[in-house]
């Protein structure tokens, strides 16, 4: 990884989820990765996307080898999320050795729209990975690693080769990479007033009174009487 990108991680990794998805809202990008949780892994996870499809079957209808898991495995590593679309089938394409080894190469998270299993010794490794479902349920002879580093489709959303992917408990964004610099901005812009507000309520301002003050939300003017 460059040292360029290092620093935009680094600025990247100042907010999280949230703030990610109100950034993406004002720039009219729908980037919010929906019913996917985060099994493993604590705090604010960032990194540029790194794409693969598993093509998904009855138990028996592919070869062992089809499985590929080394390869998604080798695609893993620092400021890299591993992004991994099975269509939403509950079929474990990660487990604990897996994850192991993800671990080891310090990838920074995994996400997988489909399954995981073994999440406790998933937990044990550290590594951050979000999965649609847990189920014991095997990717071998299921699943068939169909491509890698082209878009796919993660909870709802296309997810390019090298976009900007935010995870933490909250949820997952992505970010498209063409469009990061102007979403970049908008969201250190939205970090800002977000302190401004806790700031003024801190100081013991009300919650209406600080975010009307750094324009979170204005006070709604009330409607004038008329005498009778």
């Amino acid at each position: 990884m460059s040292p360029e990108d290092k620093t935009l991680l680094a600025r990247c990794a100042k907010m999280g989820s949230s703030t990610w998805s109100d950034a993406l809202d004002a720039c009219g990008i729908a980037g919010v990765v929906q019913g996917i949780p985060r099994r493993s892994g604590e705090g604010v996870a960032v990194g540029f996307a790194a794409t693969a499809r598993h093509e998904w079957g009855p138990l028996g209808e592919f070869d062992r080898a089809d499985f590929a898991v080394g390869r998604l495995v080798a695609a893993t590593g620092p400021g890299r999320v591993l992004m991994v679309d099975v269509g939403g089938a509950a079929i474990s394409t990660f487990g604990g050795i897996a994850s192991l080894a993800a671990a080891r190469r310090q990838a920074t998270a995994v996400v997988i729209d489909g399954g995981c299993r073994d999440t406790d010794e998933i937990r044990a490794t550290g590594l951050t990975l979000a999965a649609r479902w847990v189920t014991p349920t095997t990717g071998k002879t299921r699943l068939r690693l169909q491509s890698m580093g082209e878009p796919v489709t993660i909870g709802g959303v296309t997810v390019n080769e090298g976009d900007l992917v935010v995870l933490d408990d909250t949820g997952i964004a992505v970010v498209p990479r063409q469009e990061l610099p102007g979403v970049l901005a908008e969201a250190e812009r939205i970090l800002a007033v977000d302190h401004a507000v806790e700031q003024g309520v801190r100081a013991g301002r009300t919650f209406a009174e600080a975010a009307a003050a750094a324009n979170y939300i204005p006070l709604k003017k009330s409607s004038a009487r008329a005498d009778g």
